[in-house]
């Protein structure tokens, strides 16, 4: 009896790692904690995760406490969510594969500890929920495991306090190696801790005030740019009104919207994201690897008491891209570069904001609409690897011509160049029009093997349209002597 389980507990651990039809990735593993009722945000965030729940395993969320709820937790208003979930679920798998029961979902909602910040941490500290990330984290299952901090972080710090208490040096090592943490700011004074106590622990965070999040770029409005899948008469159009149960539960923006998505943006396949690298950028942001100084992180700016200190290493924090969108041209080529520039550690989750706004609309759609009535999104398919070396100063040609629709809808193409996501900085340009299935590009002259990463971005005219992408990395070489 206990081969068979074993057999089948392996079973259960490769498939999880082969990609649904369509996806380019496999899943990742999430453990999600929220201070959910502290803002409406957290719920707004649940009801899309949950959207996406046959494309991200999702093996635990944690009602926990932070700064802004200090003495209590909320796990019904996790249920609640989930029970609209359950209502539409079958409608979901009529256009994808994999949506989990409710019941399933609502068997990993755990209770973190109801009480603040490290006053929860120590010999007495254990919750269900921290025991669930524990449990995670020793799966005998060789994906790691993303760790989402909507709220306080002391969930996962006694997990991590049990963990170095109870494990051999060895044994702490092997199971952090497997963790990788995103958190929305500090929201109670663990995080420090965590940072402190475990050095090489891969934490994704923009310490200080909130002004200097990151994640703030889901929300944010620019002057000159369209926010219009951002404003609160298109979240009542495409999200709460006329969608079924779970378009009705997503609450009205108190504050900001959805300030804790981008944590699980990443983990989504889309042909751009990239959960391992950080810094070569996808719909959570783009993030470089350091220990920023305790002044450029807006320590005196709104972070609800909660203290900043001096970070003491390297952290995957806050990084700057320059962004030039293209936008409709009523004549001739079909797009053209927009007159105004985005530039900003908030500009790297800004610049994809309408793709991931329009994918959770198609969504949203999916849960009323029968698959004929609703939109899908492209497939993406390259005309050679994802992987090119070229030499310098030769030219190359990239191709996406085979790509295709599951709707029979027209495809638009858009080809760029990422300076900031490679080694080499200078804009590569690709071809004279960036709208072609197929493009030409001249590589730079290097004195040493630098690399590039290209975009191509695939459009469908479907309603809302829809994006998926597929990146190639360059790696430029010195022409032999």
């Amino acid at each position: 009896m206990m081969r068979l389980f074993s057999i089948t507990a392996m079973l259960a651990a490769l498939l999880a790692c082969v990609p649904a039809p369509g996806f380019a990735e496999p899943r990742q593993r999430l453990v999600v904690l929220t201070d959910i009722e502290a803002d409406p945000d957290d719920s707004q965030s649940l009801v899309r995760l949950l959207l996406y729940a046959n494309q991200i395993d999702i093996e635990g969320i944690v009602a926990t406490t932070s700064t802004h709820q200090k003495s209590r937790i909320a796990p019904a208003s996790i249920h609640a969510i989930i029970d609209a979930y359950g209502r539409v679920q079958p409608r979901l798998l009529k256009h994808e594969p994999g949506f989990p029961k409710a019941q399933a979902l609502k068997a990993v909602v755990h209770a973190g500890s109801p009480v603040y910040g490290m006053q929860g941490v120590g010999d007495s500290g254990d919750s269900p929920g921290s025991n669930a990330i524990i449990e995670a984290l020793e799966k005998n299952d060789p994906r790691p495991l993303w760790v989402a901090v909507w709220g306080g972080a002391n969930t996962l710090a006694q997990a991590l306090y049990r963990i170095g208490h109870d494990r051999t040096p060895e044994q702490t090592a092997r199971l952090l190696s497997k963790l990788r943490v995103y958190t929305i700011s500090d929201q109670d004074d663990s995080g420090i801790w965590i940072r402190t106590r475990f050095p090489d622990l891969f934490y994704v965070v923009s310490p200080g005030g909130y002004g200097n999040g990151t994640w703030t770029g889901i929300n944010v409005t620019e002057p000159g740019f369209d926010s219009t899948e951002v404003s609160n008469s298109w979240i009542a159009a495409h999200i709460q009104q006329g969608h079924g149960a779970l378009g009705a539960i997503y609450p009205d923006v108190a504050y900001g919207m959805e300030g804790d998505t981008p944590s699980f943006l990443s983990l989504i396949p889309n042909g751009l994201n990239a959960p391992e690298h950080p810094d070569w950028g996808g719909w959570g942001g783009r993030y470089e690897l350091y220990t920023p100084a305790l002044e450029t992180t807006d320590p005196k700016g709104f972070t609800g008491n909660v203290p900043v200190l001096q970070e003491p290493r390297a952290i995957w924090t806050n990084a700057v891209d320059s962004y030039t969108p293209m936008v409709h041209n009523d004549f001739f080529r079909a797009v053209r570069a927009h007159d105004k520039v985005s530039k900003g550690y908030r500009t790297t989750i800004l610049r994809w904001r309408k793709d991931f706004q329009n994918d959770f609309a198609a969504r949203m759609d999916w849960s009323t609409k029968p698959y004929k009535e609703a939109n899908h999104p492209p497939v993406v398919k390259l005309g050679h690897g994802d992987r090119l070396t070229i030499k310098s100063g030769e030219r190359f040609t990239l191709s996406a011509a085979g790509s295709s629709d599951p709707d029979g809808d027209s495809l638009s193409y858009l080809w760029f160049h990422y300076p900031e996501a490679g080694s080499y900085r200078e804009q590569v340009k690709l071809g004279d029009a960036e709208n072609l299935h197929t493009v030409w590009g001249q590589a730079p002259v290097v004195t040493k093997a630098e690399t590039a990463h290209f975009i191509v971005k695939v459009i469908d005219k479907g309603s809302p349209p829809l994006t998926r992408y597929r990146r190639i990395v360059v790696t430029f070489v010195p022409s032999a002597p």
